[in-house]
């Protein structure tokens, strides 16, 4: 199979990189100009690189005509922490250069188009996610990200390509971006820092980067599957005990400021049986054995 990746050095995309070229897939990458890439390090001699980005695909277009994709993976988004994912610049850039390249790609030939949502579309529920929940984001960014995977379903029904969005979670896993809260947290401790927290009463649903990257290509390879679905565990755990698993990996002894922030983020669980069902997939790493290898990874940086 010939595919695209774009996002490929973020978290995410650098695994399912891996996963692909491990699996004997002839693999294009589209990253940013200035992108560090060293997520992919050990794989680059054997993908194509292509330095771009969302801000203008246009002047990428004859290399990505050569790559003539079957598949497209588009994990790229421009702007995705607290701070950046409303603006309207970051809206704008994400939306129109994502219908570009949809434009780009469709000229070249491709047959599937895979595209990365987030749980933001939903908005704030207080039940677990179903794709057939009727989606109300409270924020710019999922608004942004729903109104997209509209327009990019209509658009490859008249292109008689086939659609797949899949709303993702959350993510953890060796490599992570260090202002998320799982590497944030394992990084505070390993320096012996006693970590400012809320009460953690909110329950997380997080899935393992493998697990998610095995699920992407399998919904890419399964010709039957197609449309929106949930990319989640399926199984969810308060902050509390993901931050306690987490000391007690590190030191028992050390001490967590419950309490100390207050509020709460939202609790977030979903619901993957459609994905499971359309594809076969399903999670091989608990939370514990994942936690564990992530700390493993960070332990092994910090003491490099």
């Amino acid at each position: 199979m010939r595919c695209l990746v774009t996002g490929a050095s973020g978290h995410l995309g650098s695994f399912l990189t891996r996963l692909l070229v491990a699996r004997g897939e002839d693999v294009t990458v589209l990253v940013r100009p200035s992108g560090d890439l060293w997520r992919l390090d050990g794989v680059l001699d054997r993908i194509r690189v292509v330095r771009g980005g969302l801000h203008d695909p246009n002047a990428v277009a004859d290399d990505l005509r050569r790559a003539a994709p079957e598949t497209v993976f588009h994990l790229a988004w421009s702007g995705v922490t607290a701070d950046t994912r409303n603006t309207p610049e970051n809206l704008i850039l994400n939306v129109t250069g994502s219908l570009l390249l949809f434009r780009i790609v469709r000229e070249a030939g491709c047959s599937c188009w895979v595209g990365l949502g987030s749980q933001a579309e939903y908005g704030p529920q207080s039940q677990p996610v179903y794709e057939d929940l009727i989606p109300r984001p409270d924020s710019s960014y999922g608004i942004a990200k729903l109104c997209l995977s509209r327009m990019l379903q209509s658009l490859c029904d008249s292109s008689r390509m086939r659609f797949i969005w899949l709303r993702l979670l959350a993510t953890y896993g060796p490599a992570d971006d260090p202002r998320h809260l799982i590497p944030s947290l394992i990084g505070k401790l390993l320096a012996r820092e006693r970590p400012q927290l809320t009460a953690g009463e909110q329950r997380w649903d997080y899935l393992y980067v493998d697990d998610a990257a095995e699920a992407i290509y399998r919904a890419a390879m399964v010709p039957t599957a197609e449309g929106v679905f949930n990319l989640a565990s399926g199984r969810a755990e308060t902050v509390r005990w993901i931050v306690e698993h987490l000391r007690d990996l590190i030191d028992p002894a050390l001490p967590l400021g419950f309490g100390e922030i207050p509020g709460a983020s939202p609790s977030l669980t979903g619901d993957s049986t459609a994905l499971r069902r359309a594809t076969g997939w399903t999670p091989a790493t608990d939370l514990e054995t994942g936690l564990r290898k992530t700390v493993d990874w960070h332990r092994s940086k910090h003491t490099s």
